[in-house]
């Protein structure tokens, strides 16, 4: 939204409350439309027996980059 200023202060202060009026009855309808809790989904049955990363997640990491290293080693011989 643009806005156009104007020197005569009366105008910037009724259009700015004119716009702060718009802005509040968006945000109060809007708010109404929703519930007060997101809706997140149910969860789905793919993730009924997902496990989070464990403890070990750095091995693969370090595998990752010492093949890395390796591809680079033998590309350059």
């Amino acid at each position: 939204m643009a806005v156009i200023v104007t020197k005569d202060e009366d105008d910037n202060v009724a259009l700015s409350e004119k716009i702060n009026a718009d802005l509040r009855e968006k945000m109060s309808r809007t708010q109404n439309n929703q519930n007060d809790t997101p809706d997140f989904g149910e969860p789905s049955e793919y993730l009924e027996n997902y496990t989070k990363t464990n403890r070990f997640t750095w091995v693969w990491f370090v595998l990752i980059i010492l093949a890395l290293i390796a591809l680079v080693f033998f590309i350059l011989l």
